[in-house]
This record gives C-alpha cells, structure tokens and sequence, in this order.
C-alpha cells in the first residue's frame, strides 16, 4: 500500500514540473543558504585558529600595559634585565625572546619596500613558530655584537628580488647596509588580518642602535615547553614581573600576560556564534518554502476534489488519502533538500576559495539540513492532507 501510494504522489508531482520546482524552490534557498552559512563559518573558525595556532605553540606574549592601542605606551617598557631574569628564574619556559619593533623601507637595487623590522634573538625563530626555508639564524657573536644580518618573510622577498634566492644579497636598510642571511617559511595572513610573511628580522642590539635608539624592548615571547607547563608559566611571569617592576600588593600590573590559547578560545567562540546567528537567520527562508509547499497542497486538493471522491467511492480508506498528500509533501520537500544539498556544496567550494579559507565538509549540518526539510513537509504538508482525507466523497463527486 506505500508503494502504491508513493506512485501516486509522484505521478501527481510529475503532472506539474514547473509548479512543484517552483514550489521547492524557497526549501532549495533554505537549505543551500543554511548549509553555506555553516560551512564557511566552520571554515572561517578553522582557519582562526590556524593562524593563531601559526604565531606559536604554548606561547605567552607579555606586553606592557592593560590595553592595546592609545595609551598601552604609558607602561614602562621592558629592558635586557627582565629577559635574563626570566630565562633564569621561570622553569618549564623553553624559549625566551625579547622583541622590538620598527618600520623601515628596505631597499634593493632599484626595488624598496616598506615593512616592519622585528629585533630579537634566535629563541624568536622557536617562539613563535618560524621556519628556515632557506640560510641560516643568528649567531652568539652577532647577537652580541649587534652586526647588521637580517631574515627576511617570503612578502619581502617577494617585492625586492622576486623569484630568486636572496640569502647572501646585501639590502639597504634605512641608512645601513644589511646581509639577507636567511628566509622564512611562508605562514600567511595573522588571526588580526596582518601579513605575517611582510617581516624582516635582525638581532635586537642591531636595531635598537639603528632603529629605535633606545635599549627598550616592545614585547616579550615565552614558550612553554609543554601545554600543561603553560599555566604554570603564566603564573611565574606574573609574579616575577610584579616584583621586577615594584608594583605593591593592591595595585593593578601595568603589563598583561597572553595566552594564545585564551585568544584561539576568544577568536573561535565569535567566529561560531557569529556562524549559529547567520544559520539562523539563513533557516528563516525554510520556513518561508514550507508555507509555500502548504499553499500548493491547499490548491492541490482543491484542483484533484473529484479524484479524490472518486477513490473515497470505490474504498479508499481516509488514512490512505492523507498519506498520499503527506507523501506528496514530503517528497517536493525532500527533493528541495537534495538539491539545496548540492548546491550548498558548490557554492561553499566556490566561495571558501574566494575567500581564501578552508573548505570543511560538515555531515551534521548537511544531514539535519535534510531531515529538517523532510520534517517541514509532513508539518506544512500534513493541514491540506487532512483536509483531502475528511472531503465528503459525494460532494466531492459533485465538484466540477
């Protein structure tokens, strides 16, 4: 008997294409705009947390001040004492790198660039996660020495000498000649939308003498020797620098200590609220379609009264009649789920290369898409059944 019935509803489909894609289209829309929305936000929170997860494993950042931007300059910044006492007295921190900043337009040949300068050590290259592809750190004498050597990021090599290897060329930086000594491995655009690669690095006296003119240091990197040392660490760094910087028992610390575990956390909760929100606003137009299955199924019945008091006559049962429209129902929404399926899949392939994040295949998302398209036809569908199964057979014998 489902079978039968199941026939029935499709023959019924079939006689009216372009009405019933018509119909399925707002479930179509429903579902490909949900599974989109879902699927790039899931995309977006993966790559968030690539791209912290490339500024370094188990790091903490140490900067003064409480807050960025305007006024985090108020702090005393930090100096060479507080990186030893670190490297001294912290246990468990596998590297420690003092970090000071500068712009500078880097020159070669007939090409310039302007990037950032980043002074600091060889525990930089570890800390926050760097790799050689090419040459070679630093070394202990020039550290020491402060000798003008530098890194470069792949976006550096990229506008000053394109193609070609740069380790052993001499850029102009500023007024002062530099040897390129090494490249780094690409590691794309920050969580904060930055160019990580637009870099130049250089021993911290080198740009401290030639650069900033001063012995202060911006920022301080410490890397945990393992995840379950972090806190711990954490926790050591903040003692020891409220005693280092003489700050007494009720006042607040005039630096802040970040875990780039508590930023993934931060980052990546946006990203998903963000991402339920535009699902939710996406699932609105699914209801939307269901209405318009509702209202075709209402025209439907009014348009098939004499066939259904024909099968009424001859002994169709009225549970019968009712399945038969709520497998109709079911069907035209069913089938706008699929379709939404597939086009949801292309157009989040095509939009996660537009938007240069990963593509990440959510079978939940997919799967209650579905079955949520499924379950609008038996609720919008199920009023017009009813209403079919309870027609008086001889009036409907009568209708024209």
């Amino acid at each position: 008997m489902l079978w039968n019935t199941l026939l029935l509803a499709m023959r019924a489909i079939r006689r009216n294409l372009m009405r019933s894609f018509l119909t399925i289209l707002g479930v179509v829309i429903g579902v490909a705009a949900v599974i989109t929305m879902v699927t790039l936000g899931n995309g977006a929170t993966r790559s968030v947390a690539d791209q912290i997860a490339s500024m370094g494993s188990n790091l903490l950042m140490v900067r003064p001040g409480q807050r960025f931007g305007p006024g985090s300059d108020e702090a005393a910044k930090f100096k060479a004492a507080d990186v030893e006492a670190i490297r001294n007295q912290i246990t468990g921190a596998a590297a420690v790198a003092p970090v000071a900043n500068s712009s500078a337009t880097v020159v070669y040949q007939a090409r310039n660039w302007s990037t950032m300068v980043t002074g600091s050590s060889n525990d930089y290259f570890s800390a926050a996660g760097w790799e050689l592809v090419a040459g070679r750190g630093f070394t202990d004498a020039e550290e020491r020495a402060g000798k003008a050597v530098c890194v470069i990021g792949s976006t550096v090599r990229d506008n000053l000498f394109g193609a070609q290897n740069p380790v052993g060329a001499e850029i102009r930086i500023s007024q002062f000649a530099c040897e390129v000594i090494g490249l780094l491995k690409s590691k794309g655009q920050s969580a904060m939308g930055s160019d990580q690669d637009d870099t130049v690095v250089m021993p911290l006296r080198t740009v401290q003498r030639r650069l900033s003119g001063s012995q202060d240091i911006n920022m301080l990197m410490v890397s945990a020797s393992s995840t379950d040392a972090v806190d711990a660490i954490k926790a050591q760094l903040e003692k020891l620098l409220r005693e280092r910087r003489k700050i007494g028992e009720n006042e607040d610390d005039n630096f802040r200590v970040m875990d780039t575990r508590q930023l993934a956390e931060t980052l990546t909760g946006t990203t998903r609220i963000l991402t339920m929100l535009l699902g939710a606003v996406a699932a609105v137009s699914l209801l939307v379609g269901g209405i318009g299955i509702m209202n075709i199924m209402l025209v439907s019945v009014t348009e098939r009264t004499r066939e259904i008091g024909i099968r009424l006559a001859i002994g169709a049962l009225e549970r019968e009649v009712l399945l038969q429209f709520l497998i109709e129902a079911v069907v035209l929404s069913s089938l706008g789920g699929v379709i939404g399926i597939i086009l949801a899949a292309a157009a989040s392939i095509a939009l996660s290369g537009i938007m240069n994040i990963g593509y990440l295949f959510d079978p939940t998302i997919n799967l209650l898409s579905f079955l949520f398209s499924a379950a609008i036809g038996v609720v919008f569908g199920y009023f017009p059944a009813r209403r079919a199964a309870q027609l008086d057979p001889i009036e409907a014998l009568r209708h024209e």
